[in-house]
Order: C-alpha cells, then structure tokens, then sequence
C-alpha cells in the first residue's frame, strides 16, 4: 500500500509566481535606479570638470602675476594645460572678460567662465563681483526636465 501513495516532490505553481512576482520587483526597482545613478554619475562629473577649468585658471593668473587680460581665453587656460579632450562631461570652455553668460537652455557641454562676477547666493547665476573675481556657469541635469539647472561655481 504504501508504494501505493508516493510523496510527489517539487514545487506548487503558487511558489513559483511568488518567486517570479519578487524577482520581477527587484528588476524594477533596479531600473527605475540605474537612470538617476548615471544622471548623478554625469553631474558629479560636470562639477569635477568646472573645477578643473577653475584650477587652470587659477594657475594662469598665477603665471602671469594676476593680470585677468591675459587668461582671457580659452587658448591661454589650454596652452597652460587644460586638456578640454580629457574632461569628461564640459568639453567646451568659454573664457570671456565680462560676465558670464548661460550656457543654453539645454543641458550642453559648455562651460562659460567670466571675470569680475561672483556666484549669486542661490548658485544658479552670476552677480557683479571684484575684478580679481571669476565665475563659471555651466548646466547639470535634473530628473523629469531636458532644461536642467544652471550652476555657478566661483574660481
């Protein structure tokens, strides 16, 4: 009687749905992450690049003993070492005498750094500042807008 009833081993469909049904969250959930970890990832290095571009700066106006007119362009921040083929996310540097000016109404490559201006106190523009003063205005990404939002970081 007993190899009458055998034990059937296995699993019920209810275990696999279940197991399907959590694996199908964690993808999700997985998904929905990687998009804003890239979008960060991209803007982490929009900011390493705007420091670099203020370091070159900061070192032509060391060479050439504090005169602005002098590195006022991006030639002179390149013949100093700014390799813009090297930076990852800003490959464009505008390097004007005046204020700068915004980048686009896109997020874009560009970076426009200006003397006598200083960072607004919302960071996201330009105020009249001392000569010796610069700043740079470039975009970074923002979830759910192709605008973005302008940064301004002083050099």
């Amino acid at each position: 009687m007993k190899d009458l009833i055998k034990k059937q081993k296995g699993f019920t469909i209810i275990e696999v749905l279940i197991v399907l049904a959590i694996a199908g969250l964690i993808i999700l959930i997985v998904f929905l992450a990687v998009p804003a970890l890239q979008r960060n990832s991209r803007n982490t290095q929009r900011s390493n690049d705007a420091s670099q571009v203020g370091g070159a700066l900061n070192e032509c106006l060391a060479n050439r003993n504090g005169q602005m007119a002098s590195c006022d362009t991006t030639g002179e921040l390149q013949a100093l070492g700014l390799d813009t083929a090297k930076l990852g996310q800003l490959t464009v540097v505008n390097v004007t005498a005046g204020a700068p000016t915004d980048p686009g109404a896109t997020v874009t490559n560009t970076i426009n750094v200006g003397f006598g201006s200083r960072c607004n106190a919302d960071g996201a523009g330009v105020g009249g500042g001392s000569p010796r003063q610069a700043a740079g205005l470039y975009r970074v990404e923002i979830q759910g807008s192709n605008n973005g939002a302008v940064r301004c970081i002083e050099f």
